[in-house]
């Protein structure tokens, strides 16, 4: 299962409402379920939290990507947010456990026969896509949702510059357990 095969612009939102993570994580799973691909908000988000737990999810330059399997997943996707407020989200990147995160990968994936299959393939991919300073920072301008499609789904070379990178640690250690 590719990103491009599940990447969806009816699950990008570029202004997600909220000032706490549980607030963002609450708003991103109502998305989810108001386009059919959860069918319960809190059994999603309890899931979400379960595998929180287990270890951060910030990735550095204000990224998370919390992940985690659900049986409320009716459709595999994985939802990009882009928080109005910067959200203070552990991460293991930083010497007091926790970043300002602005972008945020919620996978959405379900707790079948193929999760772990599809979770890795998915996990993988996302995070050679977001190894790349240039793309990380395009993102964070990024100010439309095909914007976002594109630069996630384009190769490297396809990138281009960028006048300053961002002046934020890098994604050096993607820290995911499955």
């Amino acid at each position: 299962m590719p990103l491009n095969d599940i990447l969806n612009a009816d699950i990008i939102d570029l202004n997600v409402e909220g000032i706490t993570k549980d607030e963002v994580l609450r708003n991103m799973a109502k998305t989810l379920l108001e386009n059919g691909y959860i069918n319960d908000t809190e059994l999603f988000v309890k899931d979400i939290y379960e595998r929180e737990a287990e270890g951060p999810t910030g990735m550095g330059a204000g990224i998370s990507i919390p992940h985690g399997k659900s049986t409320s997943v009716t459709r595999n996707g994985i939802m990009i947010g882009k928080t109005v407020n910067p959200i203070r989200w552990e991460s293991s990147m930083s010497d007091d456990g926790y970043q300002d995160t602005h972008l945020i990968f919620l996978f959405c994936v379900s707790a079948d026969e193929e999760f772990a299959r599809n979770h890795m393939m998915l996990l993988s991919e996302l995070a050679g896509k977001l190894g790349n300073d240039v793309r990380v920072t395009k993102l964070s301008g990024a100010q439309s949702k095909e914007e976002i499609l594109d630069l996630i789904l384009c190769e490297d070379d396809q990138l281009g510059e960028v006048d300053q990178l961002l002046n934020e640690e890098e994604i050096v250690d993607l820290d995911i357990d499955f």
